[in-house]
């Protein structure tokens, strides 16, 4: 599957925890789900123990069912951004994958920039071409608990950055000029 289904955009998914650890880490099952909601999803596995990635965490709302144990500790926000990765971030992208313990940061690790959001909590990458700020929607888990398992994050879109010169006045981005990277 992950082989086959290519290329694939990568959604660089910004998101802070309820205590107000930012985290920022890449995903490569992404798209574009709706224009009318304008509404996006990416598809966070579970960890190699079965437990949620930080970013699945993040985003789930405040109260949803899947925090069981985790709802007194650090409920999630129900919020997230998703900043495109153009070419020149290829290296600090892959190096967010990197795991690191609750509450420490990727933006810290990789030297990018915390641009403050307008609609949600969790900061924009300052160097991302083009920002998706979103809230929560729904999440699917399709293997709850299990190692590898997926999970579907659909977030309705609230606010867009988009860097200046990318839009023509026809309101479309020049693909070549946006450099978006894809697996």
């Amino acid at each position: 599957l992950i082989g086959a289904i290519v290329p694939r955009p990568i959604a660089f998914v910004s998101t802070t925890s309820a205590i107000g650890g930012d985290n920022l880490a890449p995903f490569s099952f992404f798209a574009g789900v709706s224009s009318e909601p304008m509404s996006l999803a990416f598809c966070p596995a579970n960890k190699p123990d079965g437990s949620m990635k930080d970013t699945l965490r993040n985003c789930l709302p405040p109260g949803h069912a899947d925090l069981g144990g985790l709802q007194g500790e650090h409920p999630g926000q129900g919020e997230f951004v998703v900043n495109i990765v153009p070419e020149r971030l290829a290296h600090r992208m892959a190096a967010c994958a990197e795991a690191l313990p609750y509450g420490e940061s990727e933006f810290d690790l990789c030297g990018l920039t915390r641009e403050k959001s307008v609609a949600v909590s969790p900061p924009r990458v300052a160097e991302s071409p083009v920002s998706f700020e979103c809230r929560t929607l729904h999440v699917l888990r399709l293997a709850r608990n299990v190692p590898g398992g997926g999970n579907v994050v659909i977030g309705h879109i609230v606010g867009v950055h988009i860097r200046d010169g990318l839009v023509n006045e026809r309101m479309h981005i020049d693909p070549t000029l946006l450099d978006a990277i894809g697996r």
